[in-house]
């Protein structure tokens, strides 16, 4: 009542914006009262800067735009006389960085005495004095509300003279956000619900019709005061997509442990080679192992992010073997000789070693004193997509796939010419090539999941998701199907296994017949 008069003062939108901004800088009357004090207060006020930025414009019809900008609040009105016919179809209003598209037709509606006026108010504290938390009537989606965080300026939109109308036609709210919108955050566009002088934020009638990192604009059926609410993604988990998992993880660990047990136990083929895939099978093993029994996130967050420590380092380091195996083969192809067993020795030693598990403890320690809150996210134990997080561990797979392509390119060129060379030892350059294509396709299996998990966009995302999940699953079953049984030499000791087992077996039995046979004798002294 003090701010508009009795209806017949000429006040300025000037003064009265700057009356309503020291109410709103007025710190003891937001933090005194209590819960349903600040919601009342809040209520009001944002009421009544609607109906005074009107009544203001109305008053003033020789000042068609009127824009006033202070500490606290911006507001800017817009005057319509006559029809639509001698105005733009659409007005724009913008304060701050906020901007609201109105039609003209809604604006004439609610026209009083064929003058109508629009108002548009932008505020840059009532976000910090509510809270998105302790203010809903419980409408948003569940579960999102605990997580939920207001993420712009709280602004109003208004015609004629502040009575609620129909809108003909939706009104546009442009808003740009507080904080850069995350990817596992979803913009939900609310607005201020008034019930019995107080109020909360309810998202009925209106939409986000577009979102990006910095703006989100949201379409509502009617006018209020709006802001943006960032809510964590509701992720809901395929079915067929676990099992798929489960099924496919499991059968990746009976692989990789067979293989293990193969490189372990089988002399015959022990070289520089299968040692590199033995350690890429334990790192591999390790991290599907340790993956398969974190399937469902644990509740605390440290531990998480441990997993997803471990997870980061495991995976980085089968690709660190993988890279290993690429120059080992490039060398061993350009030198036209097989490294014997006392040189592998000294290799892996001197080179193997601290490369295959140093390299992956030191990028994980260098993303993890860059930003130790990059490891864990609300959903999974794996890495974060804040900031571009996630290119600590896809940055060194790519660099290390193209450098071992190169690798392999410049070994086929070698075999290429040595097979055309009357002098090469023809046998052993076709087991090399036979190596060279065994290695690229395990370069194919293992960068070919990654490279699939970034196609997880757009409408092909689906596909893309369960590809990813079968191909991934199943890297333990490529690796055994790859270096094991398509073995001319790992086949040759599987049957010797096999024979030896069974002459073992026809023994024991044989053994067992033999002694029932023998007669039995007791003899019983006093």
């Amino acid at each position: 009542m003090s701010t508009c008069g009795d209806g017949s003062a000429a006040l300025s939108l000037e003064n009265v914006t700057l009356r309503f901004s020291v109410l709103l800088n007025s710190t003891s009357l937001w933090d005194s009262g209590d819960k349903w004090e600040v919601v009342s207060a809040v209520t009001v006020l944002l009421q009544s800067v609607e109906w005074a930025a009107l009544a203001t414009a109305l008053r003033s019809p020789e000042r068609t735009t009127q824009n006033v900008t202070t500490e606290s609040l911006a507001i800017q009105t817009q005057l319509v006389t006559g029809n639509c016919s001698q105005h733009s179809e659409v007005f724009t209003l913008s304060a701050h960085e906020e901007m609201m598209d109105v039609h003209c037709a809604t604006v004439t509606g609610a026209a009083t005495q064929g003058l109508g006026a629009a108002a548009f108010i932008s505020y840059s504290t009532v976000d910090s004095i509510i809270s998105a938390r302790r203010l809903s009537d419980g409408n948003l989606p569940a579960g999102k509300l605990e997580k939920s965080h207001l993420n712009s300026r709280v602004v109003s939109g208004a015609v004629g003279d502040g009575r609620p109308i129909n809108l003909s036609s939706p009104a546009n709210f442009t808003l740009r956000h507080r904080q850069a919108k995350k990817e596992e955050e979803e913009a939900l566009c609310v607005y201020w619900k008034v019930v019995a002088e107080s109020g909360s934020w309810s998202p009925d009638g209106c939409t986000a019709v577009h979102t990006n990192s910095t703006h989100t604009t949201c379409s509502c059926d009617h006018l209020s005061s709006f802001a943006v609410l960032m809510a964590p993604t509701a992720v809901t988990e395929s079915y067929p997509r676990t099992i798929i998992t489960y099924v496919g993880l499991t059968l990746s660990l009976l692989c990789l442990f067979l293989a293990i047990l193969t490189f372990l136990l089988c002399r015959s083929i022990r070289n520089v080679s299968t040692s590199l895939h033995l350690q890429l099978c334990l790192c591999l093993f390790l991290a599907d192992l340790l993956f398969l029994t974190t399937v469902t996130r644990p509740g605390s967050q440290v531990v998480c992010a441990v997993i997803a420590g471990l997870l980061h380092y495991l995976f980085l380091a089968c690709f660190s073997w993988m890279f290993l195996e690429g120059l080992h083969l490039f060398l061993t192809i350009r030198n036209l000789k097989v490294v014997n067993y006392t040189s592998a020795s000294r290799f892996k030693k001197r080179f193997m070693y601290p490369f295959g598990y140093g390299f992956p403890a030191l990028v994980v320690a260098i993303s993890a004193a860059v930003n130790p809150d990059g490891y864990g996210t609300s959903e999974h134990c794996w890495l974060s997509l804040d900031r571009g997080f996630r290119w600590s561990f896809l940055g060194p797979v790519c660099a290390i796939i193209l450098i071992n392509i190169t690798f392999f390119a410049l070994t086929l060129w070698i075999l290429r010419n040595r097979l055309s060379s009357l002098n090469a030892d023809v046998s052993t350059l076709r087991d090399h090539r036979l190596l060279t294509f065994k290695a690229i396709a395990q370069l194919f299996i293992l960068g070919c999941t990654w490279s699939l998990g970034l196609l997880q966009v757009g409408p092909a995302a689906t596909v893309m998701a369960y590809l990813f999940t079968i191909v991934n699953s199943l890297q333990g079953a490529f690796i055994f199907l790859v270096h094991c049984l398509l073995n001319r030499q790992v086949r040759e000791e599987y049957r010797r296994w096999i024979k030896g087992f069974r002459m073992f077996s026809t023994k024991s039995q044989t053994y067992d017949l033999s002694m029932s046979a023998v007669p039995t004798t007791s003899t019983k002294t006093d």
